[in-house]
């Protein structure tokens, strides 16, 4: 029998990859149109004393973040790290505006754009529409046409693959610009967090600990089978992400025909409230996910799946887009779980999918047909 020979790691550094990253995107923006806002904390949020304590932070300006605030934290957090902020309920059809306006700015350059969030996309330049060889270049003549037609400021990161240009743009925050080549990756990994590790969530983090694992250094001393024991094809992935290597493209021509999650459950779900509760999560988990992928959908599908293992998918299509929220899609959900038919048996899976989808940039029009 043939001995097995491993083959060595090949870095590819012949792509030019910027990330872009525009810096608190809506507070900025609701900073432009509110210059009175410009020296006060803001925060992107329900204002949490008109709702009762309820609400999550969309983001917050850097003075707000300067007390401790950041987004995804509860809106009553919030307030008590900042009592005296300016609370600004989103508006996410003026960001969708603005983020089609700094996309057109991108096609420009390039038409090789993955977009990540409405202020958050990787552009491939190898080749480019200004024939431009510096990618540096690029960077800084794109922050200034930015800034030029909207008012506002984003961070860029540039390097050969989208990990390390993105670990970049992270860098030196607001309005950085920050080149990784390859002679430096060694050495900016070795003195890394572990954290900053894509992949590596809060759940993971405690179990890097426990392995003496708290920056790039230990990681990178760690072997591919070690890894791959203890964190499976995460361990495949950060044995190369260490050595600075992650060959994904550029994903733009990516179609996403359908944007979904599901949870199984060990321990079965027993009653209609506790089905409830499962779903009203997974609602937000799809809707966070179709704003990431600043989709929306006509069509959402209902996933029940029973102790005895029958699965049912059911559902529903509306005129309009249904909005991307966590009550508008837990309310259709929950209206298509109602109608199906009622059982004893203990449900093992939720699911819920959204499809007939389209980009944000397309709204809902309705035309009055008939004059008053």
């Amino acid at each position: 029998m043939a001995e097995f020979m491993e083959q060595p790691l090949q870095v590819d550094d012949s792509r030019k990859i910027i990330h872009i990253d525009m810096d608190a995107f809506y507070a900025s923006i609701e900073m432009r149109d509110h210059p009175q806002w410009r020296n006060q904390p803001l925060i992107v949020a329900k204002d949490p004393r008109k709702t009762g304590g309820h609400g999550v932070v969309t983001t917050a300006n850097y003075i707000a973040r300067k007390a401790g605030v950041h987004s995804a934290m509860a809106a009553q957090k919030a307030l008590e790290l900042a009592p005296k902020a300016i609370f600004k309920t989103p508006d996410f059809t003026i960001y969708r505006q603005v983020s089609a306006q700094i996309h057109a700015i991108f096609h420009e350059y390039t038409d090789k754009i993955e977009p990540i969030a409405f202020d958050e996309a990787y552009l491939d330049v190898t080749e480019n529409k200004l024939q431009i060889d510096s990618a540096v270049q690029l960077a800084h003549q794109l922050q200034a046409e930015i800034f030029e037609k909207t008012h506002l400021t984003c961070s860029t990161g540039i390097s050969y693959n989208k990990f390390l240009a993105k670990l970049a743009s992270d860098y030196r925050k607001p309005v950085g610009v920050t080149i990784i080549r390859q002679a430096d990756v060694h050495d900016f990994l070795m003195q890394l967090p572990i954290e900053k590790f894509r992949g590596v969530g809060k759940k993971t983090v405690p179990k890097m600990h426990d392995l003496g694992i708290k920056s790039g250094q230990e990681l990178f001393a760690l072997s591919e089978g070690t890894l791959m024991q203890h964190f499976g094809k995460l361990g495949y992935i950060l044995f190369r992400r260490v050595r600075g290597i992650d060959d994904r493209p550029v994903e733009y021509q990516r179609d996403r025909k359908s944007i979904g999650k599901e949870r199984t459950y060990t321990q079965l779900l027993v009653s209609d409230a506790e089905a409830s509760v499962q779903l009203k999560k997974i609602a937000q988990m799809v809707s966070d996910a179709l704003r990431q992928q600043q989709k929306h959908g006509k069509t959402l599908v209902l996933k029940v799946r029973y102790q005895d293992f029958t699965t049912i998918t059911k559902r529903i299509t509306q005129v309009e887009y249904i909005e991307n929220s966590e009550e508008a899609i837990y309310f259709l959900a929950n209206q298509i779980m109602e109608e199906l038919q009622a059982s004893s048996q203990k449900i093992r899976l939720l699911g819920i999918t959204m499809t007939n989808l389209a980009p944000l940039m397309f709204e809902n029009i309705t035309l009055p047909l008939f004059k008053q």
